[in-house]
Parts: structure tokens; C-alpha cells; sequence
């Protein structure tokens, strides 16, 4: 007699079935109604996060650029092309400055709980003050995007690498202005 395979039914396993309704019984039980994986899809990723905080970041820096030159016209020279620069900085993030200068967030992500730099309480009373201010602030500002850079990937962090480079480039100019 020739041999002929054992017969399997079509379909699949009774054990096949039960472990698939135990998973669709076990996301039907869910409180919110969502899946893990549906929160973790709505969630914004590290990248957006942190981009969304260095469009923030920028904006905040733009803000005090903009009370130093308020403040104090005559370091015009000194300061709009470093404000300049900072304005391509929120838009190479993805954010976005009116024409009138006052910079509105895109919504690229929520920014975690990382706080922008403070914008200045008074206006700088001199001029070493308010260059020395602004350095502290993009000095600061470098530092964070420096280490923020070592937990995303590839192209934004090569971003925020070069964004940090030109903040602590912009620290030593106001550094050696304020001299």
C-alpha cells in the first residue's frame, strides 16, 4: 500500500482559536478602550519630542534677542545677525516666526517638561549686561542640545550637533562684544 500523509483538517487548530480569542478578550478589557500599541502610536516619538522642545527653545531665545535690541538699539550690529541665525534655527526645526517677529509653535510633537530659557525679568541696564545675558543663554541653550542629540537618531541629531556648534559660536561673540 502506497503511503499517504496524515490527514489534517482544513482551518486552523482548536488551540489556534482559543489563544486568538484570549488576546481579543484580553484588549477588549482594556479601561481607555485603546491597545498598547494604538497609545504608543498617539504618543509623540523621542525625535518629535525633542524637536518640538528645540523649536521651542529657539523661540525663546528669538524672544530675548528681541528684548536686548528693544532694550538697547545700539547693539544692532552686534546682534541681528546672530537673531538672524536663531530664526533659521526655529524653522530648521520646523517651527515658524511671523513676519512680525513673534514665533508661533508647529505642531510637530509635545515638548516634554524641559524648560526654555527664561526670558529676561527687566531689560539689561547696560550694554556688557545685556551681551552677557544672551551668552549665558545660548550657552546654556548648546549644552542641552548637546545632550539631547545623544538620544535621537541619525539626521536630527546631525541637526542639533550643528544648531549647539553655532549657539556656543554665538556665546563667544556676545562674550568677546561684552569686552
Amino acid at each position: 500500500m502506497p503511503y499517504s500523509p496524515p490527514r489534517t483538517p482544513s482551518g486552523p487548530r482548536r488551540r489556534t482559536l482559543l489563544a486568538a480569542a484570549a488576546l481579543f478578550g484580553a484588549a477588549g478589557c482594556s479601561s481607555s478602550g485603546s491597545t498598547t500599541e494604538e497609545t504608543a502610536a498617539k504618543a509623540p516619538s523621542v525625535s518629535q519630542r525633542v524637536r518640538a522642545r528645540a523649536v521651542q527653545d529657539s523661540q525663546a531665545l528669538l524672544k530675548r534677542y528681541d528684548a536686548a535690541l528693544a532694550a538697547r538699539p545700539g547693539l544692532a550690529g552686534v546682534l541681528a545677525p546672530l537673531r538672524g541665525e536663531v530664526v533659521r534655527h526655529v524653522g530648521a526645526f520646523g517651527g515658524t516666526v511671523s513676519p512680525s517677529a513673534s514665533p508661533s509653535v508647529s505642531p510637530s510633537g509635545t515638548p516634554s517638561g524641559a524648560a526654555a530659557p527664561p526670558a529676561p525679568a527687566a531689560p539689561p541696564v547696560d550694554d556688557k549686561t545685556a551681551l552677557t545675558e544672551l551668552a549665558a543663554a545660548e550657552r546654556a541653550l548648546a549644552d542641552r542640545r548637546a545632550a539631547d542629540l545623544l538620544t535621537v537618531p541619525g539626521e536630527l541629531a546631525r541637526l542639533l550637533a550643528s544648531v549647539a556648534a553655532a549657539g556656543a559660536v554665538h556665546a563667544y561673540v556676545l562674550t568677546e562684544g561684552a569686552r
